[in-house]
């Protein structure tokens, strides 16, 4: 390369390097000239802003205060039209209260008049009484100087009157009313009764404690008493009865109070008869069948008592129960079909008033299931008859029935009321129980002590078996209305001190006579 290009080269150089600041320099100023006229238009416009602003503000700030103004003049204008009502409303209170004051005065005047002429009314009244109780001293003492009593004796004698009286209307009224209720009564109880005995047949029914087996030949005591009595003495231990071998012909008494062992004796025995074979050893398996074929017995007897009543659902235990009363009697009535009969009456009497004829059956045949356990606890046949049916889930009826049939328990339903007449009726019939020379006389003497411990009763007579007492009564002690009170006093003891079937007439007789003589 030439010098002059070089040269050229570096003064170019140079100038360049020259160049560019000053350049440089002159874009700074003019960006800085500008910068101030764009920071100078927006100043401007800022002012402008802040003025407009500060006009809108004023005009808000003025607008306000108008407004505020308004309301406060407003709410004055409220508060002064409350203040007016208010105080007009406190004037017409001033008037009233002033207005009610003047009436209080005006009363207040008229109770002091009336207070003034109640104490004159009073002290003329004071005045009245003072001569009225004078009167009437004046007229007690001329009565009793006519009368020839004192006030006391002749107030004694007007209650007596009106005691006498009191008594003869109350007498009459108790002989009305029972004769109504009784007409009533008798009326509706003899159609249900005489229709449920209708339609209900019962038999003639006697038991004793002993049982007969009949013999083939005389010959047959012998070998029934064995080899130096051990045959009778092993079958009388075996069974617990008695065996009475004596003169009467082809025949062995069994005795014993226990029905279920006679009835496995008699049917042991009766086995071995037909057997031949009379031995000790023989003997015990015999009285072993003799008990299984008893225990089917009873379960059998038991199921067809229920099937006959057509009471459904009852325990097994309970109907086991019932077969065993086959074997219980009560005064020569046989237990079992005292209760069949006391159902099938106390269901045609439930269904004549209409009530349940399947809860009466039920209540009706358990109500003497006590019986057949009474012989082996303790207590009365009502007890264990009502621990029993409690045991075996029987229902509330039917256990207030079982204890109330014989009165011991005030019954609580309608049915319990029906098994207690059914039960009264079974046993009442004629035929159905027979009594001991003993108990008959026992209850005649007992209701003859009863009517004899009241006042003013002479003699009394029990008659008709016991069904009726006729009670004669001292004529000077008993008047005819005292009579009609004795008489229900006489049935209301007897009825609770005395046990008896159907019921008891008590007859009052009062006769008075005057006795002169001519000479």
């Amino acid at each position: 390369m030439s010098s002059s290009v070089l040269a050229v080269i570096i003064a170019v150089i140079i100038t360049l390097v020259i160049a560019v600041p000053i350049a440089a320099i002159v874009a700074t100023n003019a960006h800085e000239r500008k910068i101030k006229k764009i920071f100078g238009d927006a100043n401007e416009k800022a002012k402008e802003i802040t003025e407009k602003a500060e006009k809108a503000a004023d005009e808000l700030k003025r607008e306000k205060l108008l407004e505020v103004k308004e309301e406060s003049i407003k709410a004055k204008n409220d508060l002064e039209k409350e203040a007016k009502e208010r105080r007009a409303e406190a004037q017409r209170m001033e008037r009233r209260a002033q207005q009610k004051e003047e009436t209080v005065d005006k009363k207040a005047e008229a109770l002091e008049k009336r207070e003034a002429n109640c104490s004159a009314r009073e002290e003329e009244l004071n005045a009245q009484r003072e001569k009225i109780a004078k009167l009437n001293e004046e007229r007690v003492q001329e009565l009793e100087r006519i009368s020839g009593l004192t006030s006391e004796q002749a107030k004694e004698y007007l209650l007596k009157i009106v005691e006498d009286d009191v008594k003869h209307e109350s007498a009459l009224m108790i002989k009305e009313y029972e004769a109504r209720a009784k007409e009533e009564a008798d009326k509706k109880a003899k159609d249900y009764v005489v229709n449920a005995i209708q339609r209900c047949a019962a038999d003639h029914v006697a038991e004793t404690t002993i049982s007969v087996v009949q013999l083939p030949g005389d010959e047959m005591k012998g070998r029934i008493i064995g080899r130096e009595g051990r045959n009778i003495r092993t079958l009388e231990t075996m069974t617990g009865i008695d065996l009475i071998i004596d003169d009467t012909p082809e025949a062995v008494i069994l005795s014993g109070f226990d029905p279920i062992r006679r009835e496995v004796a008699r049917i042991a025995l009766e086995k071995l008869i037909v057997d031949g074979r009379i031995h000790p050893a023989r003997i015990e398996e015999m009285v072993e069948k003799a008990r299984k074929e008893v225990d089917t017995m009873i379960r059998e007897e038991g199921e067809a008592a229920v099937l006959e009543v057509g009471v459904p659902n009852i325990h097994p235990e309970l109907i086991k129960l019932l077969g065993r009363m086959k074997f219980r009697t009560s005064y020569g009535q046989n237990a079992l079909k005292h209760s069949i009969e006391v159902a099938q009456l106390s269901g045609l009497l439930a269904a004549e008033i209409g009530v349940d004829v399947r809860m009466a059956k039920r209540a009706g045949l358990l109500h003497d299931i006590g019986k057949s356990v009474d012989h082996e606890m303790e207590g009365s046949h009502i007890q264990l008859g009502a621990d029993l049916c409690r045991k075996y889930k029987e229902s509330q009826i039917v256990i207030n029935a079982v204890e109330s049939h014989h009165g011991d328990v005030e019954p609580t339903s309608l049915i319990a009321c029906i098994v207690q007449a059914a039960d009264t009726i079974s046993a009442a019939r004629p035929g159905a129980r027979r009594e001991t020379l003993d108990t008959y006389t026992n209850r005649i003497k007992q209701l003859e002590d009863i009517t004899n411990s009241f006042k003013g009763v002479e003699k009394s007579f029990a008659i008709q078996a016991g069904r009726e007492v006729r009670v004669m009564v001292v004529p000077e002690q008993v008047s005819d209305e005292d009579m009609v009170l004795m008489a229900h006093d006489i049935a209301k003891r007897i009825e609770s001190e005395m046990e008896y079937p159907g019921q008891i007439k008590v007859n009052m007789i009062r006769e008075s006579r005057a006795t002169d003589y001519a000479k």
